[in-house]
């Protein structure tokens, strides 16, 4: 149900009656159909990175809409912007263009209101002859800890006490990762090397990770952000998040343990994370808005600077997530990848405006582009734990595949790959895509 609040925002965009002369974009099953148009960064035959819109199968290109006029005003500033290959400076416009350059492109998509005909050729390009790339130039990486039932599995496994920290239902727990190791969806992701220990009282050795993990998270991207010493206000952070998409943390769980202690991860986290290509704004999320998680009594109220009524209201996401896998084995044997995990978004502890508000709050200067990821998004079942370090109990119980295969930790040739759906009464099912990565020796 949508709430008072959510209810005046949502607009023709929306409406689940439309369709689009696209004709894949209308399937029952489409992850972009009109309602959704997530913007990415694409190149095809000449290696041009270009800025696209997906829309079903397809890929819109907005230069080739640009250049025959198809675009006015705001959403025009929007096109031109992304001529220069990456989505920094269309996210630094803020968001007020964005959601005009989203109303425009479903009317020129839309089969009732499109005047497109005579100018389709070449605004549509099949994703299967594309290259995506990442959309944006990273130039910041943070990761959260939001999670809760996440905080607790994975605590209870990696630290001595097994206690969630005594802060962490006062202040929403961040690193700063690596930006430099952000790869886009369908890479290769090489097993690290580090220290682990070897036993109790021996001393640790150097090599390959033998506990190599993912975390199935969201990652968001900061909008027009903010002037170093100038916190963002809580009630205006959701105005700051320019859009959503897939996160996989990689992690590799014997050298962080190892390594952790006192400042955090390092070596087993920065060696690889990966993002899905399509980021979905936040204006087309706005019916999959909820509640933020609701505190069971006896929590503590967060602090004034993090609490705002509209965000407790709508500041959450219901967005189901998947974890699937597919071994080299699987492959050779022409069978299809197995879903491990599923969860939901709406189980984070803190909201991602939360997140940015407190992120800025000593006066750090959030620039476009920057990603900032949510932690691993656990529930609280057996089969919502969303790394194997949990689902396994550090990899003591392997969960057991379809082929008869079992799972500790990932092996060489595992490809993981991370898919997520908004499902809603009355609306339009979206979707984002997938963050797929294979391991490597």
């Amino acid at each position: 149900m949508i709430s008072q609040t959510m209810a005046p925002m949502l607009d023709d965009t929306h409406n689940p009656a439309r369709r689009s002369w696209v004709a894949s974009a209308n399937l029952p099953d489409a992850a972009f159909p009109i309602q959704n148009l997530p913007l990415g960064i694409f190149s095809v035959d000449d290696g041009a990175r270009r800025f696209g819109v997906a829309i079903g199968a397809s890929v819109f290109d907005t230069s080739a809409a640009l250049d025959a006029g198809l675009f006015s005003g705001l959403a025009a500033g929007v096109a031109e912007t992304g001529r220069a290959g990456r989505l920094n400076e269309v996210f630094a416009l803020g968001l007020a263009p964005l959601k005009e350059f989203r109303r425009q492109m479903g009317d020129l998509l839309d089969t009732m209101t499109a005047t497109t005909a005579p100018a389709r050729s070449g605004l549509l390009h099949r994703q299967a002859d594309c290259e995506l790339h990442l959309p944006v130039d990273v130039k910041n990486y943070t990761d959260f800890y939001a999670g809760i039932y996440h905080a607790r599995a994975a605590g209870a496994l990696l630290r001595p006490d097994g206690q969630l920290p005594p802060n962490y239902k006062y202040v929403p727990i961040a690193y700063h990762g690596r930006a430099s190791s952000v790869r886009v969806s369908g890479g290769d992701v090489k097993r690290p090397h580090g220290q682990a220990p070897q036993g109790p009282g021996m001393a640790p050795a150097f090599g390959p990770s033998r506990a190599l993990d993912i975390e199935l998270e969201m990652g968001f991207y900061v909008g027009s952000g903010n002037e170093l010493g100038e916190p963002i206000p809580i009630a205006e952070a959701a105005g700051h998040i320019a859009g959503l998409c897939l996160l996989n943390d990689w992690s590799a769980r014997d050298i962080q343990r190892w390594e952790m202690n006192p400042l955090g991860p390092f070596l087993g986290k920065s060696f690889s994370t990966t993002v899905s290509p399509w980021v979905v704004t936040t204006d087309a999320l706005l019916p999959f808005r909820t509640t933020a998680f609701i505190r069971p009594e006896g929590d503590p109220a967060p602090l004034d600077y993090l609490r705002d009524a509209t965000d407790s209201q709508t500041g959450g996401y219901d967005i189901g997530l998947e974890v699937l896998i597919r071994t080299a084995r699987m492959r050779d044997a022409g069978e299809s990848a197995a879903t491990i995990i599923t969860s939901n978004a709406k189980h984070l502890y803190w909201t991602l405006a939360q997140m940015v508000a407190h992120h800025s709050s000593g006066g750090c200067n959030l620039q476009p582009g920057d990603l900032i990821g949510t932690g691993t998004i656990s529930g609280p079942t057996r089969a919502e734990l969303s790394s194997l370090l949990e689902l396994t109990m550090g990899g003591s119980e392997p969960v057991t595949l379809p082929n008869g295969e079992r799972r500790g930790f990932l092996e060489d040739g595992d490809e993981i790959t991370l898919t997520a759906h908004c499902q809603r009464s009355g609306f339009v099912s979206i979707g984002f895509g997938a963050a797929t990565g294979r391991i490597i020796a």
